[in-house]
């Protein structure tokens, strides 16, 4: 029987690429799913929902207050919204002009990234620090935390932090410096999971902001978020994405999630307005939250094993490349298949490789990050069963 897809004549494909959001994100709960049918069929509040989100977020985080966003991006982008301008709603109501506002973000320059647009979208403007003499190979240092203080000055707004394995300085040096200033941290966390540990770590060593996706390793909605921290920004971010159409009279936030008496009155329809989430995505985002945060190792780690190990053992023996299992070769807690490629001998590079995969039927979506390397690596967790055989099947076809 043809899915939902095909029945729109839109082609699926096997994806060994990962939870990236440009080959549609992870495979979602089915207990999210089911909680989205429901939820699709009542009618509430958002603001009560989102206060009732607030507390579930807060329990799986540590954070003080949560909000359900719909993406990371729109989490880095309320983020930052709320830094600058607190719980004013004359300020909110003037981005993205920044004018006469704290419209600085200070960054170290080895963080910069595609990703930050979100943050510049608010209108502020990136000022960068250090020089990653590390990444350049002509020396071994990055961005020192005495030099992200001594850019804090009274325009900045907060301190852009972005979570990796590899980042410098560490968060710890980086809270305490902008702390001392009286600066928040604004944690970009979007891909740092699992393990489910770093729902919690990133709070803990001082973050006051932290965004994380919602439709990858937590396997909810797509189009969903997480935006973690300080009570008061969790709630300027709010402000700034909730509907407002309401009488200032008529409208009761709950208290603990948006203190209305420290509210001059409503802000318009804010910068974030457009990145509006459904009482569908919140549900479903805390239902899959749940789910993953209740064990550190991911539910689905034992399936993935599986997944690894079976196209591994089908690439065996494969002419002009070198596979093997990479433990935590992707992120954390996921294990992977490289495949090493003698380029010469097969004729093709590891791009060309990933290409002719996904120009295939079915089409197979793999990591093309480390071609350059002749490497090309192949993620389990979105993968589904027999999936591996048929990958094996088709890159045996290709190198011969």
């Amino acid at each position: 029987m043809a899915n939902v897809f095909e029945r729109l004549g839109v082609r699926t494909i096997i994806n060994a690429k990962g939870p990236a959001t440009r080959v549609s994100g992870g495979l979602m709960w089915p207990e999210a799913a089911a909680a989205m049918e429901e939820a699709s069929q009542h009618c509430v509040d958002i603001l009560e929902l989102q206060a009732r989100a607030s507390e579930i977020i807060a329990e799986a985080t540590g954070a003080e207050a949560g909000l359900v966003t719909s993406g990371a991006s729109a989490a880095l982008l309320l983020g930052a919204a709320a830094c600058i301008t607190g719980l004013d709603p004359a300020r909110m109501n003037r981005l993205p002009d920044t004018s006469g506002l704290k419209g600085e973000v200070v960054v170290p320059r080895s963080h910069r990234n595609f990703y930050d647009h979100a943050v510049r979208a608010t209108g502020a403007r990136l000022v960068e620090v250090g020089l990653a003499d590390r990444f350049a190979g002509a020396g071994v240092r990055d961005a020192e935390a005495w030099e992200i203080a001594e850019a804090i000055g009274e325009r900045t707004a907060a301190v852009l932090y972005v979570a990796q394995p590899h980042a410098l300085p560490s968060l710890r040096e980086v809270a305490e410096a902008a702390h001392a200033k009286g600066v928040p941290v604004l944690v970009d966390a979007a891909a740092q999971l699992p393990p489910a540990s770093n729902l919690r770590r990133f709070i803990a060593e001082g973050a006051d902001l932290v965004a994380f996706s919602g439709g990858k390793a937590i396997f909810g909605p797509q189009a969903s978020g997480v935006l973690c921290g300080r009570r008061d920004l969790v709630a300027a971010a709010a402000l700034q994405t909730l509907d407002q159409d309401i009488f200032f009279e008529q409208w009761n936030p709950p208290p603990g999630f948006i203190d209305k008496a420290r509210l001059k009155g409503l802000p318009q329809h804010g910068i974030g307005r457009s990145c509006k989430v459904g009482k569908e995505e919140i549900v479903g985002l805390l239902t899959a939250l749940r789910l993953f945060a209740a064990s550190e190792a991911h539910p689905r780690a034992p399936l993935w094993r599986v997944y690894v190990e079976e196209l591994a053992g089908a690439l065996k023996g494969l002419q002009h490349a070198r596979v093997e299992v990479v433990e935590d070769g992707i992120k954390t807690g996921v294990p992977g298949v490289r495949l090493t490629l003698d380029t010469e001998a097969a004729g093709m590079s590891a791009l060309d490789l990933v290409c002719r995969l996904q120009e295939g039927t079915p089409g197979i979506q793999a990591d093309p990050g480390r071609w350059r390397e002749r490497i090309v690596t192949f993620n389990p967790m979105c993968l589904k069963p027999g999936e591996p055989a048929l990958i094996a099947r088709r890159v045996r076809e290709l190198i011969r």
